[in-house]
């Protein structure tokens, strides 16, 4: 009887996501194929031609290629972050003077578009993979650096105490204390930065390569095939809901 109740309120929740997509997707199709006129433009956009747009990209070979060329971009881009962004939030959670030193500088780089340093990054690395990691990771270090940062900060000043009493070393007070302590933070930092990294990929994918989902709406629109680059737009929606959904499932687990 328990797990009868119990499971209620997940299915209730299960259908109205279910009738939010379907309600979403009948105002998508009111607005491209009743409100728009027999000759515009929108009505190239309409679902009903995407199952048949995707079914052409995956008979041709390319998207199954451009996703895996922007999921390896993330990766990397995203590793990138993490392997910077870590240890920069811990030296300035762990060092007041240094944080206090460097905000101004953090504040202000955190709040440049990451889009905005793309000529720096083609003038620097060229055309290719390079700078659409580069942006990626410049894009999603800030929340990782910022969450570990703020992570550090709320520790419990008395579970330090407690290490240094029994002798715990600094190395030994950063494994034992304030790695386990700033799991959680970390976490949240690493999916914001995701989100932030897959929203930033797609335009960073229109600066020359020749692959990727973003390559891939600039091919179609070339070709004037609309409706191609309204089925590589709903693909890049349903990957980026399931990284997030991922990504929260995994780290809320642990």
């Amino acid at each position: 009887m328990n797990t009868v109740v119990d499971a209620r309120p997940r299915t209730t929740a299960w259908v109205t996501r279910l009738v939010a997509v379907v309600v979403a997707v009948l105002l998508w199709w009111l607005l491209t194929s009743v409100i728009a006129g027999p000759e515009s433009l929108l009505r190239e956009f309409a679902p009903q031609h995407v199952p048949g747009a995707l079914g052409d990209l995956f008979d041709r070979g390319v998207l199954g290629s451009d996703i895996a060329a922007s999921m390896w971009r993330l990766l990397v881009g995203l590793l990138i972050a993490v392997t910077v962004g870590v240890p920069l939030g811990l030296l300035l959670g762990l060092h007041t003077a240094t944080e206090y030193a460097v905000a101004p500088v953090v504040q202000f780089l955190r709040m440049i578009s990451p889009l905005s340093w793309a000529p720096i990054a083609v003038a620097l690395f060229g055309i290719g993979h390079e700078p659409v990691i580069f942006l990626v990771a410049a894009a999603s270090v800030w929340p990782i650096v910022l969450n570990t940062a703020a992570g550090v900060r709320a520790i419990d000043p008395g579970l330090m105490l407690v290490a240094r009493s029994f002798g715990a070393t600094r190395r030994e007070q950063l494994t034992s204390v304030v790695l386990p302590a700033i799991r959680g933070p970390v976490q949240s930092g690493f999916r914001i930065g995701l989100g932030i990294a897959w929203v930033v990929l797609v335009p960073a994918e229109m600066l020359g390569v020749r692959s990727g989902l973003g390559y891939q709406i600039l091919n179609a629109r070339d070709q004037l095939a609309y409706d191609e680059v309204m089925a590589v737009i709903v693909v890049i929606g349903l990957i980026g809901f399931v990284l997030d959904t991922l990504a929260r499932a995994l780290l809320d687990r642990r």
